[in-house]
């Protein structure tokens, strides 16, 4: 089964750090440009840094530039998103997905993980 698979979440107070780790299961992601997408409860999901399969391209929406960071291993099989000066509006759940091509939309994202929980509270 080709699944996505995310972990790092939790509670942080504002201002701190967490990183988050998504992994492929059953599929190799080197060929696939990654997406972190996240969505909080009332809002629609939102992609918000993206990464191309060899890892020299990179995107971040203007709500997270500068504070969060996209990143590969492809030896591991595993995309990063590492993410600091946390605020409470970043709660949310987070979610990660595979597209084969650069530019896609979300709906042209053909792989998605079950999502991480981030809450960013005091």
């Amino acid at each position: 089964q080709l699944q996505l698979v995310e972990s790092g979440g939790g509670l942080v107070q504002p201002g701190g750090s967490l990183r988050l780790s998504c992994v492929g299961s059953g599929f190799t992601l080197d060929y696939y440009n990654i997406g972190w997408f996240r969505q909080a409860p009332g809002k629609e999901r939102e992609g918000i840094s993206y990464i191309n399969s060899s890892g020299d391209s990179t995107y971040y929406a203007p709500s997270v530039k500068g504070r969060f960071t996209i990143s590969r291993d492809n030896a591991k099989n595993t995309v990063y998103l590492e993410m600091n000066i946390l605020k409470p509006e970043d709660t949310a759940v987070y979610y990660c997905a595979a597209a084969a091509y650069w530019g896609a939309t979300i709906l042209d994202y053909d792989y998605w993980g079950q999502g991480t929980q981030v809450t960013v509270s005091s």
